[in-house]
């Protein structure tokens, strides 16, 4: 059987950001302990249900840096332990740079971890204050190198578009800042400000960015990264060749993994299930369920994702079967204007085609429910 993704959710923030919908909270040392200690009881027992090799760990959040590295280690010595993991296998760690400055880096890659994913944002303070967040474009500066020093050469930076107040000069700053880093993967997002958040509720008194304007800015930014030697392998992020984020992948392509802590997600044998966004419900192991995934429908809207589109050789192993010549067709009037690119081999999007993707990928996808409709 494939290999599967491993993601541990660790939801401790010592803040809220203004835009952050997240499921997060602050925690105690007592809280930090018991929830470390949850987390390798439900490790080890999830080991024992799913015996599956692991190619790539992700400790996500909420702030894993906030554990310290003497947690963290424990978790993934469990990791190690209780599953099959493969020697070339991806470890990432989430990291901010107001939680490093007691993280011992070189403990951390000597125990395994290889990759590190580090809130920037922006290398403007003035965008990062408005953002709420609590570090400086230093902080951020100090932590990458603190992290090299330490043996990663693995290392993410993630940058936010359409920030209010951001300018095409801020942000080309901001990303001449990653390339000057030498990090080699960076992850760029176009800020949206969703229900629950502090920014939501001062919406109207924000400067945000219109639709067509945050298109201009994320168009910017592809060409701007491309210059810098990113390529854009998927909507929103961007690598040097070779440093691809090979657990956000199994996403991607439809693969995989199992989620370990509240409100994570898992994909597991065409089941999708996961832990609420609960305490309680986490330690007392409460699996929700949702609809079964792995449809072609599904599958099509991921690999859109990517850069190198919808592969109709993957397609047919996967289904058994051909894309349909409706869809290609369909594909060929998109292509017409702009907004995806086909081959004898593939269907891709363009950048213009990312920006509507959604719209884009539900109608490639209904000439799948037309052509049921017909048999």
């Amino acid at each position: 059987m494939n290999s599967i993704g491993l993601y541990i959710h660790i939801p401790f923030c010592d803040g809220k950001c203004a835009y952050c919908s997240f499921f997060s909270k602050s925690g105690t040392t007592a809280e930090l302990d018991r929830y470390t200690d949850e987390l390798i009881n439900k490790t080890t027992e999830w080991s024992k249900t799913i015996k599956r090799t692991v190619d790539t760990v992700y400790f996500g959040g909420g702030t894993p840096s906030l554990l310290g590295h003497e947690r963290l280690i424990k978790m993934l010595e469990c990791v190690m332990k209780s599953f099959r993991v493969t020697d070339n296998a991806e470890i990432t760690l989430e990291v901010n740079p107001t939680s490093t400055s007691e993280l011992d880096f070189s403990a951390l890659r000597r125990s395994g971890f290889n990759r590190l994913s580090i809130g920037l944002q922006s290398s403007d303070d003035r965008e990062l204050r408005i953002l709420g967040r609590r570090h400086s474009s230093d902080d951020a500066k100090n932590t990458v190198d603190r992290a090299k020093s330490g043996g990663f050469d693995n290392i993410s930076l993630d940058v936010m578009l359409a920030i209010p107040e951001q300018t095409i000069e801020t942000l080309d700053k901001t990303l001449e800042f990653c390339a000057s880093c030498g990090v080699q993967h960076i992850s760029s997002y176009i800020l949206k400000v969703e229900q629950g958040t502090p920014f939501y509720n001062i919406k109207d008194k924000l400067n945000l960015f219109t639709e067509d304007e945050q298109a201009d800015i994320y168009e910017h930014t592809v060409k701007k990264l491309n210059e810098l030697g990113y390529y854009q392998y998927e909507i929103s992020n961007f690598s040097k060749p070779g440093f691809e984020s090979s657990h956000n992948l199994h996403y991607w392509h439809d693969e995989e993994y199992l989620g370990i802590g509240p409100s994570a997600h898992s994909f597991i044998g065409n089941k999708r299930f996961y832990y609420g966004n609960n305490f309680e419900n986490f330690y007392n192991n409460e699996i929700k369920y949702e609809p079964d995934g792995g449809s072609k429908e599904e599958y099509i809207m991921l690999a859109l994702r990517l850069s190198e589109g919808l592969i109709f050789e993957k397609y047919k192993k996967r289904y058994n079967e051909m894309i349909s010549d409706d869809l290609i067709a369909a594909a060929k009037i998109l292509e017409n204007n702009g907004l995806c690119k086909v081959s004898d081999k593939a269907v891709s999007l363009t950048v213009k085609g990312y920006l509507v993707s959604n719209s884009v990928i539900a109608y490639l996808t209904e000439t799948l429910d037309n052509q049921s409709k017909t048999k």
